[in-house]
């Protein structure tokens, strides 16, 4: 009798084995062991193995031609997975059918909320105290140091530095109305003050005319108008004797960059100017896409302010010189462009670096000024996106393929030029935030948030081919905090929460030094460069707070409102739709061929625009969010 026991024990540990096997590497969709990497077996990855040359569409389900082997014996299957696979896993016996990453993001307590509120507030005030008290007024604080930068005056090429920085207090206009996001209106009004008393324009300065608008001009018009419209959220923060100064300030400003739309034979500006004396002598014909057609904004409101019409006009004058330029096969546009001849000095079109303001302001400018041209421009640029540069699966939630990703192709041929992308790409989910396109917003910001998983930060360039960085420094940027705080508001799943979480415990780990937060010259490394640019304050700290202040006046107004793409807040006002002029350079339909004649949106809320079938706990299924870190190299 005692063999028989044995034998029976034998065999029912071997049913036991072989279910566990079956479980884990057969039915259970990618179970993981609570590591950062998963079991890669399943039935849907072992069909893959026999399938007889059946190959997807390269243009719809995968990123490249150039991907080999690895990317397509890997074509994970979001929709194929959970549909051969049970409802649940051995795992759910565990916990409730909720899998790490439900488990992980499917909730963010309240009292959390408040903490990640109070130390994104602390984080702007380490960095604005220390820029106040070590240097101001120059234009840019120095944090290991604790010294203050102003612009290079003894290498006047050095335009990373000379481009930005002009003698004239950058950081502190550029952080005027974060002061009253954060709801100090006494600090707010000191440095009002302090640029109405100290700041002039009157500068042996060449800057790059982008810079000085979305950051100089921007900063001042925004306070301007929060000091002076009682409608903004905020409320009456006027006080007694302001006279409009930061307004006059922006005019003399705009002034100065005037002669950079002068002797031109495109109407396309010449991208730097010097302040006192205009375009300089040696100044090349050059100018990237964005920087010559992202002033529409803020030159708009200025001449809507004032009731003069030429700045409005110069900065329309170039949106519509560039949009002519684009191609007849394609849609697209160009990189870098000759002011002079028009011709394309590169024809890389993507939506990063060089192009990304200039769709990003197309919608904007339409929701300020009403005028149905941008948005008919906007939808055509964006229609023309859809088609040429996005690649992967059509669905990021279900589908066969690649989960989708925008790449950089040429403007004639939609061919890839390359296999990296910049992190500047990352504002394009707010945008598609703004436009309605939810679902495609979701997707291609959580391929950027596995990159910055990977690394605590976003490589300036990363090589989806290669998974690796091709340009290794992190400045500090915004636009994924951009993107997750526009996310949010479209969706309040907590995900992006957790994600404002991971990205502010990030720099407080990796880029905090003595007097504030500098840039990571290696994401790797994290070694550092002594440097903090005033968007980290203007934009990146703002947003973090926003994502975690539920209370804030921006989210309980009943005013409009947008912000630039330097996160400057601006009201979308009617008195902003209605123009003292008329037109002098009218639209005419020639330079609107193949308008996309989607309707124009109004502006309510994009939150409900998910079908309810299609809202899960997490804003991706779990598979398809374990796919696209798996595709990033988190394991």
């Amino acid at each position: 009798m005692q063999w028989r026991s044995i034998v029976v024990g034998l065999v029912l540990l071997r049913l036991s084995l072989s279910c566990f096997v079956w479980l884990a590497f057969g039915l259970g969709p990618s179970v993981s062991w609570g590591f950062n990497f998963p079991l890669g077996f399943n039935l849907g990855k072992l069909e893959l193995l026999f399938r007889d040359g059946k190959a997807p569409s390269l243009r719809s389900s995968s990123w490249s031609r150039i991907h080999g082997h690895r990317y397509e014996e890997t074509e994970t299957i979001c929709t194929r997975v959970e549909e051969e696979s049970p409802k649940g896993s051995y795992l759910s016996f565990f916990d409730g059918n909720r899998d790490e990453y439900e488990r992980r993001y499917g909730s963010f307590p309240e009292t959390l909320r408040v903490k990640m509120k109070d130390m994104a507030k602390e984080m702007f005030y380490f960095g604005y105290d220390n820029y106040m008290k070590y240097a101001f007024p120059e234009d840019e604080l120095n944090p290991i140091d604790c010294e203050g930068r102003g612009p290079d005056v003894s290498n006047p090429s050095n335009i990373n530095i000379n481009d930005v920085l002009g003698n004239y207090s950058l950081t502190l206009i550029d952080t005027l109305d974060t002061l009253l996001v954060l709801g100090n209106v006494t600090e707010f009004h000191r440095a009002v003050k302090l640029v109405i008393d100290t700041v002039s324009f009157d500068k042996d300065s060449t800057v790059q005319v982008f810079e000085a608008n979305i950051r100089i001009l921007g900063g001042l018009i925004s306070a301007h108008i929060l000091l002076t419209d009682p409608k903004h959220p905020f409320g009456k923060v006027g006080f007694e004797g302001y006279d409009n100064e930061l307004l006059h300030l922006a005019h003399d400003l705009a002034v100065r960059l005037l002669p950079a739309f002068e002797n031109t034979t495109t109407g396309i500006p010449y991208p730097r100017v010097n302040l006192k004396t205009g375009v300089p002598p040696d100044s090349i014909n050059e100018t990237c896409t964005a920087g010559a057609g992202s002033l529409l904004v803020e030159f708009g409101i200025l001449s809507r302010l004032i009731g003069d019409s030429t700045f409005e006009w110069v900065a329309r004058r170039a949106v519509r010189a560039l949009w002519n330029l684009r191609s007849n096969e394609t849609g697209l546009l160009g990189n870098v462009v000759n002011i002079q001849t028009g011709q394309w000095v590169s024809k890389q079109s993507g939506l990063g670096a060089g192009m990304d303001s200039f769709y990003e302001y197309l919608l904007k400018s339409y929701l300020l000024f009403g005028e149905k041209e941008d948005y008919r421009m906007f939808q055509s640029a964006y229609e023309s996106i859809q088609n040429h540069l996005r690649r992967g699966r059509e669905s990021c939630n279900e589908g066969e393929g690649d989960p989708p990703l925008y790449v950089n192709v040429n403007m004639f041929s939609g061919e890839i030029m390359n296999t990296w992308i910049d992190s500047l790409q990352a504002f394009f989910p707010g945008l598609q935030v703004l436009n309605g396109d939810v679902d495609n917003a979701i997707c291609l910001h959580a391929f950027y948030y596995a990159i910055w998983k990977r690394f605590g930060a976003l490589p300036e360039r990363y090589n989806w081919q290669l998974q690796a960085p091709d340009v290794l420094f992190y400045p500090l940027r915004p636009e994924l905090v951009e993107s997750t705080y526009l996310l949010y508001q479209a969706t309040k799943n907590p995900f992006y929460l957790h994600v404002g979480m991971d990205i502010l415990q990030s720099l407080e780990k990796n880029a905090k030094v003595r007097c504030g937060y500098a840039t990571l010259h290696h994401v790797v490394d994290k070694s550092k460069e002594d440097r903090m640019e005033s968007f980290f304050l203007s934009e990146t700290c703002k947003y973090l707070y926003l994502l975690f202040d539920e209370d804030n006046p921006l989210h309980k107004s009943d005013n409009k409102y947008i912000f630039t793409t330097e996160g400057h807040v601006v009201p979308v006002d009617q008195r902003f739709r209605d123009k003292q002029w008329d037109d002098p350079f009218p639209c005419t339909e020639g330079a609107l061929t193949n308008p996309y004649t989607r309707p124009a949106p109004t502006n309510t809320s994009n939150c409900n625009r998910i079908p309810e079938e299609r809202r899960y706990t997490l804003p991706l299924k779990s598979v398809c969010m374990r796919h696209i870190d798996h595709m990033v190299g988190l394991f």
